[in-house]
């Protein structure tokens, strides 16, 4: 996985935890959020982290099964635009909402975590809560894009996740899928070419 970059201010941590401010929208009436709220059920295939051929890397990219479930596009869409990033110089933006009590990942360790992927849009693309199990991979080797290296073990003035954080990462098409986008076929692809992707991760920790 690879990390976006474009942000709008900076969050304000407490002590034990940073806060994202989050701006439930009200422009919507009541029976247009109802007509939204029935159109919610989809069928996408679930991605999952597979060898790709490119560049020797492992990537998120359209790997099995499918993935039945209801996406609250309202609440996505208002908490997509109104989240406070903090953008780093490689374009990689960052919002802390729970800040951890453990360590830090260390580079070329195994880790699990939990993420809920998303369009700008608000539409969710994939899940590893759905699945029901944490996604376990080996940081900072190239096995996911570049914005899940850099967004977890930190890098130009992101600080590192600590065990039990919880992070948005807001990526750029160059720290994830470029110009190539991901899941395609047919002429369609579940993440468009040149997408800006959002993460909700949740650092578990070592695996």
């Amino acid at each position: 996985m690879s990390s976006l970059g474009f942000s709008v201010g900076t969050c304000s941590p407490p002590i034990e935890q940073r806060k994202c401010r989050v701006l439930l929208s009200n422009s919507l009436s009541k029976g247009e959020a109802i007509n939204l709220r029935s159109k919610q059920k989809v069928s996408d295939p679930e991605l999952s982290l597979v060898q790709s051929a490119s560049c020797g890397r492992r990537e998120t990219i359209i790997g099995f099964g499918f993935c039945i479930g209801f996406v609250d596009n309202v609440s996505a869409l208002a908490e997509t635009s109104s989240v406070e990033f903090t953008v780093s110089p490689s374009g990689l933006a960052f919002c802390d909402k729970v800040v951890g009590y453990g360590p830090a990942a260390v580079k070329g360790q195994l880790i699990k975590a939990h993420y809920v992927g998303r369009l700008e849009n608000g539409k969710v693309f994939d899940s590893s809560y759905n699945r029901g199990k944490p996604l376990t991979f080996r940081i900072g080797v190239g096995e996911v894009i570049k914005g899940w290296d850099q967004g977890i073990l930190g890098s130009d003035g992101i600080p590192p996740m600590l065990t039990g954080g919880k992070r948005t990462l807001k990526i750029p098409p160059e720290l994830a899928y470029g110009d190539r986008g991901a899941g395609c076929k047919g002429g369609s692809c579940l993440i468009p070419p040149a997408s800006v992707l959002l993460f909700d991760i949740e650092f578990i920790g070592k695996a």
